[in-house]
């Protein structure tokens, strides 16, 4: 068991004064943390191990040099009761208080990371949320002992009333913000006590979204689409292409290749979680696959739009990625209005349709494995926003009569 005790230092600095500093002793051998305070040897009471009264700030420093010892005392223990042994030297390093990196600094650590995992269209989405929450302090730098409650609740009313954000949207900067927190306490950046989340204080609850979905007689008018332009007609292809496929999402529709087609089955490693996906190519995605396959494609894709893209640099794709779904998009739009189709089209509704068709009629377990989702709990929450069928009979049989 490691030992604590104040003791006076014999090498003098140019004053000619000893410092103070707090000796640990584990196992016969000792490392010592300074105190900062420095005295005339004479003033040293060896055998209680404090200042003596003479000396005119006796008073305020052995209070100052008791509570650094109670310190080191208690993050001492703390070292000790983990499961694996820590040397002296690595009990030192948790009781020296290293020079806090404020909240940014964690931040681009966190940011880091994600380019490191090639996360880079989280990278750059987290990134504006960041340059938002700075705009909103007016600098560059928070300390943690400034990010308070108080705080992040002004934060949270100034992205709802001012920056006119959803309540979801505010709440996933929140808990990038929490995100970054944990990132701290688990480097021993910060300490927990300071900790602004949880009850009593922030606590995050994500509200539920609604998820709309095209009905079947909306699928059907994008089926039998004509009269589109070019621009209109691709992007209603690759629109269908994502629903066949029970909605597979646009990063991974645009880096579909030939050679993902074996044996009428699409077999492909999804781009969000690395899963591999095998999928029965359905008649329907069959012909549309086929307007596309006397094209020429740079890296064998299905789809042209990647074509001038290296592949292999995750960053450029993800780059040219969100450029090409916003141009889908638009012109996704611009088609469904052409088509009397008043629900507001995107890309990802594709797999709200999947969804919203499919209802009930589909066991959760194989929903989750269409889905791709990891837990089945993610496929329950998810599907609960089609299935109206039981309440709509509940509600039937109150006011019918």
């Amino acid at each position: 068991m490691a030992t604590v005790r104040a003791v006076l230092r014999k090498k003098k600095n140019r004053a000619g004064l000893c410092p103070i500093a707090i000796r640990i002793t584990k196992d016969r051998k000792s490392t010592f943390v300074s105190t900062g305070q420095y005295i005339n040897e004479k003033y040293w009471d060896e055998r209680n191990r404090i200042v003596r009264k003479s000396h005119p700030n006796s008073n305020a420093i052995n209070n100052f040099i008791l509570s650094k010892v109670a310190d080191a005392n208690r993050k001492t223990l703390e070292a000790e009761m983990k499961p694996e042994y820590q040397t002296v030297s690595e009990i030192r390093n948790k009781v020296i208080v290293k020079k806090e990196l404020d909240f940014f600094a964690v931040a681009n650590i966190h940011l880091q990371n994600l380019k490191g995992r090639n996360k880079h269209h989280q990278y750059d989405t987290e990134f504006g949320r960041l340059k938002k929450f700075k705009e909103f302090l007016k600098q560059d730098e928070l300390s943690f002992s400034k990010l308070t409650p108080s705080l992040l609740k002004r934060f949270e009313g100034y992205l709802l009333e001012n920056k006119k954000r959803s309540p979801r949207t505010a709440v996933n900067y929140l808990i990038l913000i929490r995100t970054i927190y944990n990132l701290a306490i688990s480097e021993s950046i910060v300490d927990r006590e300071r900790y602004p989340f949880g009850k009593g204080k922030v606590t995050i609850r994500i509200p539920e979204s609604q998820k709309i979905g095209l009905n079947k007689e909306e699928i059907q008018k994008l089926e039998g689409a004509n009269n589109l332009s070019e621009a209109q007609q691709n992007a209603v292809n690759v629109w269908l292409i994502s629903f066949y496929f029970a909605g597979i999402r646009i990063a991974d529709v645009l880096q579909l290749k030939w050679s993902d087609i074996v044996d009428d089955r699409l077999l492909y490693r999804m781009d969000k979680n690395s899963k591999l996906v095998s999928l029965k190519v359905p008649e329907k995605a069959k012909k549309l696959f086929d307007i596309y396959r006397e094209l020429e494609t740079q890296n064998n894709l299905i789809f042209p739009y990647l074509g001038n893209t290296d592949l292999k640099n995750q960053e450029e794709v993800s780059v040219r990625t969100q450029s090409v779904t916003r141009n889908l998009n638009r012109a996704l739009k611009r088609a469904s209005i052409q088509l009397g189709i008043k629900k507001n089209m995107s890309m990802h509704i594709a797999r709200h349709s999947f969804g919203n068709i499919s209802g009930d009629k589909i066991p959760i377990q194989m929903l989750q494995k269409l889905y791709r989702h990891s837990s089945v709990t993610t496929t329950i929450r998810y599907q609960a926003n089609f299935i109206h069928k039981d309440a709509d009979s509940a509600l039937d049989k109150v006011i019918n009569f």
